[in-house]
């Protein structure tokens, strides 16, 4: 299988341990074992006296009944049953993508987004259209454009809501006009929605695919919304024949998840209200930081992030968006991560959701970075 280099992911792993002020990290800021512990007001000490007595065989291998039911409580129209638990986000789309595509196939998949969604149903010999995000369309989908793309062959659109890395969020009335599209050619419909639920504002409701197509089928993680991407944990929401069709898929390249992870898992769960109220609160508070600071800035500019960590920014600077990230890195230990990883230059791709400290300072060493070109 040939597949292209995964830009973004490269790009991390080769600077971000060393990163001093990291506003590239696309989580809300994670939180302790302790502190997930603690939600409610259990005794860390005795939760993991408990932990401490289960025998570590493989567990549920479909993930445990309270991990999807729980899961399932986070969708208005679906059951445990539709529920199958992953290796983290990426896993779910990775699934999906090897259960459905075949040679031949037709996708239609959302750009920019995360690589992973169109290259690899590339990778397995289906013919991928890219519908373009413009940044002069605030980085919304346009329907009459995907209505061009779709075709007898089309086996499945993706989608990505809120986009990662604009912040931008398809709200109901245009999801119900792409899931009109993908019924003319009955196609699937899959929905990376990692960052669901991280809106900005606060009356605001955007159901997930999943409740609103009968083909639909969501992906999503423990990582993003609830902060905890140490546990490696993801799910599919989605009819149950794709479920089972993703499980006998499963068979070869997952025996089960890690039982401990499926344990701390579930207590976040039970307390995902009060991890999004935390986690909302955050990405409010320092997307106001962010935006005071861009309205400053007269080398930078943006499309204001409505949902979502991450947000785009524009510098107007001749010179490619790596020499940028580079140069600020070396300068000060800055670290963002440069628009080609989303084949976009002149912006980068900065993630808000961190400490609030961080971001402050990370956003004083960019401008100390922008006063050495004027």
């Amino acid at each position: 299988m040939n597949i292209k280099t995964f830009a973004v992911e490269q790009w991390m792993n080769l600077y971000e341990m060393e990163a001093v002020y990291n506003i590239a990290e696309t989580c809300v800021e994670s939180m302790t074992v302790n502190e997930l512990i603690s939600l409610d007001g259990t005794d860390p000490e005795k939760f993991l006296i408990e932990l401490g007595k289960n025998q570590l065989t493989y567990g549920h291998i479909e993930g445990s009944p309270d991990f999807r039911r729980l899961v399932a409580g986070l969708y208005d129209s679906i059951d445990a049953e539709n529920v199958l638990v992953t290796n983290g986000g990426i896993g779910a789309n990775f699934l999906v993508l090897y259960s459905l595509i075949q040679p031949g196939d037709h996708v239609v998949a959302v750009h920019p987004t995360y690589q992973q969604l169109y290259e690899v149903p590339a990778s397995f010999g289906a013919k991928v259209d890219l519908l373009p995000l413009r940044e002069e369309n605030n980085y919304l989908p346009d329907v009459n454009e995907l209505k061009s793309l779709v075709n007898e062959k089309t086996k499945l659109i993706i989608l990505n809501n809120p986009n990662n890395p604009s912040g931008a969020i398809i709200e109901q009335e245009m999801l119900e006009e792409i899931v009109e599209v993908a019924r003319s050619c009955d196609a699937y419909i899959l929905c990376d929605e990692v960052y669901r639920r991280l809106l900005q504002e606060d009356n605001l409701h955007v159901p997930s695919i999943v409740d609103i197509y009968e083909k639909g089928i969501s992906t999503s993680s423990m990582s993003k919304v609830l902060s905890l991407a140490g546990l490696r944990l993801g799910w599919i929401a989605a009819p149950k024949e794709v479920i089972t069709n993703c499980f006998h898929h499963r068979d070869y390249t997952t025996i089960s998840c890690g039982m401990l992870d499926d344990i701390l898992a579930v207590q976040a769960l039970k307390n995902y209200d009060k991890i999004l109220d935390r986690n909302r609160k955050l990405i409010k508070e320092n997307l106001s930081i962010l935006d005071a600071w861009v309205e400053k800035e007269p080398l930078i500019s943006y499309v204001k992030p409505r949902a979502g960590t991450t947000a785009m920014l524009k510098y107007d600077l001749p010179m490619s968006s790596e020499e940028f990230c580079i140069g600020l890195f070396k300068a000060n230990g800055a670290f963002l991560t440069p628009g080609s990883c989303f084949d976009i230059e002149s912006h980068v791709r900065i993630g808000y959701a961190c400490k609030t400290e961080t971001l402050q300072k990370g956003l004083e060493k960019v401008s100390e970075y922008l006063q050495t070109f004027k």
